[in-house]
């Protein structure tokens, strides 16, 4: 029985091959791997003395020869392979041990080159698993240092044999990886290569990797993971510090806080449930900012995901910990922070560092049977750029809060209203099937506070209606995106009415 040898990650192989030696099984070996099994007193024959030829071209070929895929894709029970391969002297193999150059490792380095990245695309290993998991009946190929210790137990357990079902198992594993591999070497070179941003490539193959599997999905009765996209970025990166495990719902609310939390350059605070803001809000402290989104809705607020764009302080923890909830998400906790709140075992604490990370190229939305893909919605108003469309101009401080209305409103599902007043959202209309049954479900909320304060629209007035319903609660200034045919009708209830109105040419529909 032979094995062959030849893998960039070491870890776990020393013993591995030692039990591989001891169990009678013969190992060929390739340059550093080989040198390693010799610095170990493992017997080991090189390459070069199975293939008769010398690596070559700096390492680029020494195991594209016929006597290595020849002893990996011979059928053993076909006559006529086995006939040809006694004809040119070509020994079987019947274990592969191969991982990769590190391509990933490789360009994830701030400083690496086009040239240095190219040089760690792997040919001759790839090649190698392919014709071992080609052939898995006969051979078995591991990828995996994981496996190692599975592999050893078989041997043992089945007098120097691997069962079909492993080999079966580590075929289909040998395929991930190398599938996984070329994925990643095509998604950089469309990134060196691509002359625009906006291109749209005819297959896309990203790259996920299972983080952990949840709780739950949506439901109890439904099982789910959660993966990362190439590779742990954006995102995937937080890290959980305390609590019990985390469910789907719970990481699609976290995300939604954490976007919403990073449109304010001043502290600020979100409070989640099903994806909207039940509370929102800026202030010249991170307590403060917390505080005034709680209050804003405090019913709504049990069982909440809240996100903070600060870390949490002894005073904004003391406060968290007054009511129920499930997940806190911001870029740190002070020790004195965590000490509280991690009195309590079931909240999720989760630390994101990198709080203001930029979004990757393209978001992804899964309809059934395919992909949605589309750049994400990171449009930020220049205040430059807003115009007034009434009568009436708007203050300094209603300016303020109609553009951080706006910043939140394209956070909330479609349709979506929102009203703030001093740097806090004091009421939310989301995701009805008409505009003003979202402006009367906001008013609501807001109640007597509506008076003075500002509403944002993600989308442009169709009707008045919405504007003379506003009107009757107090408020006194719109911002829209504007660009209906009717848009004139809601510029006149306004003038009538003495509010003003701001339009800004983008409209923010989230559905």
């Amino acid at each position: 029985m032979r094995a062959l040898i030849s893998v960039s990650d070491k870890s776990g192989l020393v013993p591995f091959a030692k039990e591989l030696h001891n169990l009678g099984i013969q190992i060929i070996s390739t340059g550093g791997t080989f040198q390693l099994l010799k610095d170990n007193q493992i017997p080991a024959i090189p390459i070069d003395a199975v293939t008769g030829f010398p690596e070559m071209l700096d390492g680029r070929v020494k195991t594209l020869h016929p006597k290595i895929h020849g002893g990996l894709l011979a059928l053993r029970d076909n006559p006529d392979h086995m006939s040809i391969c006694n004809a040119h002297a070509i020994e079987m193999i019947d274990i592969v041990v191969v991982n990769l150059y590190p391509f990933e490792a490789t360009i994830k380095k701030p400083d690496v080159t086009l040239e240095e990245a190219i040089e760690n695309i792997d040919i001759g290993g790839p090649s190698m698993i392919r014709s071992a998991a080609k052939n898995y009946r006969s051979v078995a190929v591991i990828v995996n240092p994981d496996r190692y210790a599975r592999v050893v137990e078989e041997l043992k357990s089945n007098k120097g044999q691997i069962s079909s079902e492993l080999k079966a198992q580590l075929a289909l594993e040998a395929f991930d990886h190398t599938g996984r591999y070329d994925t990643i070497i095509a998604a950089y070179l469309k990134s060196r290569f691509e002359t625009t941003a906006d291109a749209y490539p005819e297959t896309l193959a990203p790259v996920l990797s299972k983080v952990a599997d949840l709780r739950y999905g949506e439901n109890p009765h439904q099982s789910a993971a959660f993966y990362t996209l190439n590779n742990r970025q954006g995102f995937p990166n937080f890290v959980q510090l305390h609590g019990k495990e985390l469910s789907y719902n719970n990481i699609v609310d976290m995300e939604a806080a954490w976007q919403i939390c990073r449109e304010f350059q001043l502290p600020g605070a979100a409070i989640i449930k099903h994806t909207n803001p039940c509370g929102a809000a800026i202030g010249q402290s991170i307590s403060e900012a917390y505080r005034k989104a709680y209050e804003t809705d405090p019913v709504s607020a049990f069982g909440s995901i809240v996100g903070l764009n600060r870390e949490v302080d002894k005073e904004t923890a003391e406060q968290l910990a007054k009511s129920f909830v499930e997940v806190v998400i911001a870029p740190g906790f002070d020790e004195k922070a965590f000490e509280i709140l991690s009195k309590k075992s079931a909240i999720r604490l989760i630390r994101l560092s990198d709080f203001y990370q930029a979004d990757p190229p393209h978001s992804f939305r899964y309809v059934s049977g395919g992909f949605l893909v589309q750049k994400p919605d990171a449009i930020v108003v220049d205040p430059t750029t807003l115009k007034t469309v009434t009568q009436l101009e708007p203050s300094v401080d209603l300016k303020n809060d109609l553009e951080f209305a706006f910043s939140l409103v394209k956070h909330v599902k479609s349709n979506a209203i929102v009203i703030a007043k001093g740097g806090t959202a004091i009421g939310v209309g989301a995701g009805q099937m008409s505009r003003i049954d979202s402006v009367e479900i906001a008013l609501k909320e807001a109640g007597e506070g509506a008076r003075g304060a500002v509403l944002a629209s993600d989308a442009f007035f169709p009707f008045r209606d919405s504007v003379d319903t506003v009107a009757k609660a107090g408020i006194t200034a719109i911002i829209q995106p504007g660009g209906s045919k009717r848009d004139q009708e809601s510029i006149d209830a306004c003038n009538e009415h003495g509010i003003s109105m701001i339009f800004t040419d983008i409209r923010h529909f989230k559905h």
